[in-house]
């Protein structure tokens, strides 16, 4: 039976790595995916997935308008009279930066259609606050699961993302800052408030 599923880790937990191989693994076995990504991240191009190991995949971009749900029907239908195979999976990356009516959209392709969608995100911001995505994620989903990685300070879990400017923590500003590594680090508890501290 079909799942909305939402993994979910902070920065540097392999999301897009997991993302790109669940696609190719579908791929490898004949069946057809849809491969999506939020338009708001533009680090390598809008409508590309990219990892900090060098794999990267062009993807359909979500915009704030985009009907998800429309749009994977209508591809769905066209393969089908072409004598193509069904869409076996639809797949979503930085799903923190859906709106709820995508993430809506997401439950109804599971719900009507019977196809499974996988979602993959942060769950929350620098203040730890919930992205819109994420909180509805974590409402609808099916099955959520976390993806783990270690503390940027200490080795441990890292829970946390810690925002960084100019080797300083910033705790203020705007929810959305495009970046990476050089900009945030992936942090446990103690090290989000204390970051300079050698535990």
């Amino acid at each position: 039976m079909a799942q909305l599923f939402f993994l979910y880790g902070a920065m540097s937990s392999g999301k897009t790595i997991e993302i790109l191989k669940d696609a190719h693994n579908y791929e490898a076995q004949g069946r057809k995916i849809a491969l999506l990504t939020s338009g708001v991240d533009n680090r390598n191009g809008v409508g590309t997935i990219a990892s900090r190991i060098g794999m990267e995949r062009k993807a359909v971009p979500i915009d704030a308008e985009m009907d998800v749900f429309a749009y994977i029907k209508k591809i769905n239908a066209e393969d089908q009279a072409r004598g193509d195979g069904p869409i076996a999976c639809v797949l979503v990356d930085e799903a923190q930066f859906l709106e709820r009516h995508h993430v809506m959209e997401c439950a109804k392709i599971v719900d009507e259609l019977g196809i499974p969608v996988m979602t993959f995100g942060l769950k929350n911001d620098f203040q730890n606050n919930l992205f819109e995505g994420s909180k509805n994620l974590l409402i609808f989903a099916d099955k959520i699961t976390e993806i783990k990685t270690i503390c940027h300070y200490c080795g441990r879990k890292a829970t946390m993302n810690l925002r960084i400017h100019n080797g300083l923590p910033v705790y203020e500003g705007d929810q959305v800052k495009i970046g990476g590594d050089e900009s945030y680090h992936p942090v446990c508890r103690f090290h989000y408030f204390h970051p300079e501290q050698i535990r």
